[in-house]
């Protein structure tokens, strides 16, 4: 697929995503559910959307029942507590709030004024982003990799504390100088953070034998977009969003059906900040 083709194909499929959901705004529609309907990984897809949308799914969907409740208020006959029920808001007060973010008065007062032009909520304006930053990203084939992995419930941010743990684990077994990956299932910005599911992974070799909570995982070989980051791993989010947004749907490329896997080139113990190198590696369909 040529470049200029898979900008239209991603536009087109997160319309349709956008679509999906705005006929059905009462429905609990999952991540997952919805990179069905655009044809894209669920590993990836909220990732794509939150790069083109500048927003987030739960962020669009807020803001068009937002809107519609700014129609029902001029036009229907619902109560205030009805329509901030429908609008998925569990008391009055949440919805008042959120409702005179986007359009500056109370929804009382909005109603009273009988308003007959109603916009919509803006949407985000991505040229209020100054980070220009462009980074080098090489298509490669990666092998296989056998790891050892211990599974992190909760922010990436502190995912840190699970590596100690598995390098106190890698160390007893002569290991500590083996490559150290990372396995991300989600976008951090698509759960809350108890939801959230990754995991701290070492190379180790297949025969070695493993004892729980330390399991067997195989980072899966393929062709891969590579992103090397230099710098604190706070900064990481930035790089992603250029990745996901402005990279990869205009590459010619497709995400293949796995999670981003990072790898981490150097010692962070051993280095300053500005100086630790992450690869960010994500898989690709063949």
């Amino acid at each position: 697929m040529n470049r200029p083709n898979t900008q239209r194909s991603y536009a087109t499929r997160i319309e349709r995503v956008v679509a999906h959901m705005a006929d059905r705004l009462d429905q609990p529609l999952t991540l997952e559910q919805l990179a069905t309907v655009g044809h894209f990984s669920p590993y990836h897809f909220h990732r794509i959307y939150r790069g083109l949308m500048g927003e987030t799914v739960a962020d669009t969907q807020r803001r068009m029942r937002l809107h519609r409740a700014a129609v029902e208020l001029v036009r229907g006959t619902r109560t205030l507590e009805a329509i901030a029920h429908r609008c998925g808001y569990g008391s009055s007060a949440a919805f008042n709030r959120a409702f005179a973010q986007s359009y500056g008065l109370p929804p009382g007062e909005f109603r009273r004024r009988q308003d007959a032009s109603i916009p919509a909520p803006p949407c985000p304006d991505r040229t209020l982003d100054e980070d220009t930053t462009m980074y080098e990203v090489k298509i490669t084939q990666l092998p296989s990799v056998s790891v050892a992995a211990l599974r992190h419930h909760g922010a990436y941010h502190d995912i840190g504390r699970t590596f100690e743990r598995l390098g106190a684990w890698a160390a007893g077994r002569g290991l500590s100088q083996s490559r150290s990956f990372g396995i991300y299932y989600d976008d951090p910005e698509s759960k809350s953070e108890n939801e959230l599911l990754s995991d701290a992974c070492v190379e180790a070799p297949s025969d070695l034998a493993l004892e729980a909570p330390i399991r067997r995982a195989t980072i899966e070989g393929g062709r891969y977009a590579v992103l090397v980051h230099v710098g604190p791993y706070a900064e990481l989010e930035r790089p992603y969003r250029w990745l996901f947004g402005e990279w990869l749907p205009s590459s010619g490329e497709e995400a293949s059906d796995a999670p981003v896997i990072e790898e981490y080139l150097n010692d962070a113990r051993m280095l300053p900040p500005t100086e630790w190198r992450t690869a960010i590696c994500v898989p690709l369909r063949g």
